[in-house]
């Protein structure tokens, strides 16, 4: 396994990032794997390994570097603390749809760019607050993002005219959403909401709710569940392959 730690080149500034890939003569299907709140740590750098091990070349970026470099937060961080949530807010505030859209373009012209990586279809995957940012990366580059996911994803249904869920006409990629039961950032009737929307726009979707706490994905966390994990990471790799492995090719 190749591992190495760049920077991208973005039109707000360089961005330290995580590329991942399997050793290979070929090159392979790229997936960008977009952190949650707390932003990239060993965890991910683990998770990204594990998706490249099954013949993907993964890119995992600093979704923050506009505010810091990794690791983004200088302290424990504990969302019940005004501490960790001031931060939280000045992480996030410069994370615009404009500017999420111009990140995940930037992304994918890297990948495309890279000779270890084949031409055609990308998949992206966001967790909580960047479960939006994958969303708007495939509406961005439907010309190169054929699948999407989002795991206990946060606010992607809202009635303000910046929703994330408004850009669904503009998404060409198979989608996949996976929620937590008893979200305050996803409550019941905001995934009611956006599930309409996914009938409404038509193509391919699934969307579940898990009898999980947000945060369930990623170890290290007090909510992480080791069993829904799985079944999600199950759910996230049967959507990679079944949208970006051509027929009878297996990384």
């Amino acid at each position: 396994m190749v591992e190495e730690n760049i920077e991208i080149n973005t039109a707000d500034g360089a961005c330290d990032t995580l590329l991942t890939r399997p050793e290979s003569t070929e090159p392979l299907p790229a997936v960008i794997n977009l952190t949650d709140g707390l932003g990239f740590r060993p965890a991910f750098a683990e998770q990204s390994k594990r998706i490249a091990e099954h013949g993907y070349v993964v890119l995992t970026p600093n979704i923050f570097y506009r505010t810091s470099k990794s690791p983004v937060f200088p302290f424990e961080p504990d969302f019940g603390t005004d501490r960790t949530r001031e931060r939280f807010r000045e992480l996030s505030a410069p994370l615009t749809p404009h500017a999420m859209a111009r990140d995940g373009s930037a992304y994918v012209d890297f990948l495309a760019s890279q000779p270890f990586v084949a031409d055609g279809a990308m998949g992206v995957v966001g967790f909580c607050f960047a479960g939006k940012f994958a969303l708007s990366i495939a509406a961005a580059r439907p010309d190169r993002i054929a699948a999407a996911a989002s795991f206990h994803g946060g606010g992607l249904f809202t009635d303000t005219a910046a929703s994330p869920h408004l850009v669904l006409p503009r998404v060409k990629a198979n989608l996949y959403f996976g929620h937590a039961a008893n979200d305050a950032g996803m409550p019941s009737e905001a995934i009611e909401k956006f599930e309409w929307a996914l009938r409404s726009r038509g193509g391919n979707y699934a969307s579940e709710i898990y009898d999980a706490k947000h945060g369930w994905m990623i170890p290290g966390g007090r909510v992480y569940d080791s069993e829904n994990a799985e079944r999600g990471f199950g759910r996230l790799m049967e959507l990679l392959d079944s949208s970006l492995v051509s027929e009878g090719v297996r990384p």
